[in-house]
């Protein structure tokens, strides 16, 4: 295994990465951005940007309810 890690060890790892990222991936969608944004949870620095341009930015559900966007 890599770094001496067990399978326990792997398991956890593959949890801890997947579990936040469902939830951001549904909010992040039902907004009318690509699920694919919340990858940016895992960058560092990006993903706190993310989270100030999501939260103050026009979503396009916002537009299309409005009627100023495609």
């Amino acid at each position: 295994m890599p770094f001496g890690l067990g399978f326990g060890e792997l398991v956890m790892m593959l949890v801890v990465l997947i579990v936040p990222l469902i939830p951001a991936w549904r909010i992040v969608s039902k907004a009318g951005y690509s699920g694919a944004w919340s990858l940016l949870l895992f960058v560092p620095v990006a993903n706190v940007i993310a989270v100030f341009v999501f939260a103050f930015a026009e979503w396009p559900l916002e537009r299309r309810a409005t009627g100023r966007g495609s």
